[in-house]
């Protein structure tokens, strides 16, 4: 019961002691006003295309795809990279829980047995000691508010982990079902170069035709066959990367869509000034700021003098000596302090590398930031461009598909030679491949787009 009171004596005396406040960490608005001073934020961001309202969460349902959602969700559970980060949230969280023990009394005890030979007896007894460092001067707390945004900013980091995996298999997935259509797109030019290759070997039997024109028409076969060939390596390799994602076999044997899905309606993207406070990777570069600033101040408290209360009890018998007084035990309760001198100027460049490392920390949250206002712009921008080739590319199709039927007749009859019939058939594939390119990157923009944006899964 003592050693109870004494306890509470120690810790009621260091919360009186300790009872000055830290200083506080840099907000979010006076870091934005220090480290981008020449980028005023606009009203509303400058490439357009999207709407001024709320991000809208979860984005995944914008595209239609049930089994996409599936395999986010999947890889979610089993992608490796995300477990990694995952087990950095739980590191952090434990050395909060090292650093938030140390404002905390530090209690020991020592139990001590001994016997003699040929029988019992020997020395027995019990020591119990606690001691406690009085914060004075804030070192600990610096230390534990440091290990708090620590465990902040690895959170951060695994929302945007999380997000930035959802984006990637989503990209993965439109790459796999574009090649897929790619591959469609190929087979379509090859039968078409067959049919024109058959039509060619008709012409020469019948006289009409010439040899160089059958062997132009077999040349132009084969390079469609080593295309699509191409074609189908990509797709595996599409596949694979996706399996991988969610943490299958890399088997190329997942099922994706047969057709691109439809491109989803415009996107809400807020407003810039919303971008820092939204974004998991900024929010995390914030957090990381605010760590280093309290290292510094634990820097600097390290270089004052520490006070610490002890408190101890024993109490101890034996049966070999005589002691003075074997009923009452020992008790006792001081105080130390251990003030540096001369450490050769290492308390010192403790406090310049640690304010070397807060400088490190807000140029890193001004890139973080100027990154995420870049992405949103390019994605934004890239975006309304892709539409507008979409749509030249779609009026191309149409046109290079009327030439393609009119060069067919005009060879059949022999007006124009056959090489004018590849040619427009390599212009028709050319814009089927291109436009479905476009399609494709329209739909992995998107996600870039949620992603930029800090949109969650």
């Amino acid at each position: 019961m003592r050693t109870l009171r004494l306890l509470a004596f120690t810790a009621s005396f260091a919360a009186a002691m300790a009872g000055c406040a830290l200083k506080a960490p840099p907000t979010a608005d006076e870091l934005r006003r220090e480290v981008l001073p020449q980028a005023p934020l606009p009203d509303a961001f400058r490439a357009g295309g999207g709407v001024s309202a709320p991000v809208a969460d979860p984005w995944l349902a914008s595209f239609g795809e049930p089994a996409l959602t599936a395999l986010v969700n999947e890889a979610l559970a089993y992608n490796a990279d995300l477990r990694i980060a995952a087990a950095r949230v739980e590191q952090a969280a434990g050395y909060v829980k090292v650093a938030s023990g140390s404002l905390l009394p530090s209690v020991g005890v020592i139990g001590l047995g001994g016997g003699k030979s040929g029988g019992g007896g020997g020395l027995d007894g019990i020591f119990l000691n606690a001691s406690l460092e009085l914060d004075v001067w804030g070192r600990l707390r610096y230390g534990s508010a440091a290990a708090r945004e620590q465990f902040a900013a690895a959170e951060a980091d695994y929302a945007y982990a999380r997000q930035s995996l959802a984006a990637m298999v989503a990209k993965s997935w439109f790459l796999a079902v574009e090649a897929g259509m790619q591959r469609a797109i190929a087979k379509d030019s090859l039968g078409s170069s067959e049919s024109l290759m058959r039509m060619a070997d008709d012409r020469l039997r019948i006289g009409s035709g010439t040899a160089l024109a059958l062997a132009q028409a077999r040349a132009t076969v084969g390079t469609y066959r080593d295309t699509l060939r191409q074609i189908e390596q990509s797709r595996e390799q599409a596949l694979r990367a996706l399996e991988l994602l969610v943490g299958r076999y890399p088997a190329a044997e997942i099922s994706v869509a047969d057709q691109l899905s439809r491109m989803p309606a415009p996107l809400p993207v807020g407003v810039p000034s919303e971008l820092l406070e939204r974004r998991p990777d900024v929010v995390a570069a914030e957090r990381r700021v605010a760590a280093a600033f309290h290292r510094v101040g634990e820097a600097k408290a390290a270089q004052l003098p520490r006070i610490s209360l002890t408190a101890g009890g024993s109490n101890v018998s034996s049966e070999l000596i005589v002691l003075k007084d074997v009923s009452s035990p020992v008790w006792s309760l001081g105080a130390n302090l251990v003030a540096p001198i001369y450490q050769g100027g290492a308390l010192r460049a403790q406090v310049e590398i640690r304010s070397a490392e807060q400088k490190q920390a807000v140029a890193e949250y001004a890139r973080a930031g100027q990154k995420a206002f870049s992405e949103v712009e390019t994605a934004l921008g890239t975006e309304s461009i892709l539409r507008e080739r979409d749509a030249i590319l779609a009026t191309a199709i149409r046109d290079n598909e009327e030439a393609l039927k009119l060069a067919r007749i005009q060879y059949q009859v022999g007006s124009v030679d056959l090489r004018t019939v590849e040619q427009s058939q390599l212009s028709l594939y050319a814009a089927r491949t291109s436009r479905l390119r476009v399609q494709s990157e329209q739909l992995a923009q998107r996600a870039n787009l949620y992603l930029a944006l800090g949109g969650g899964v």
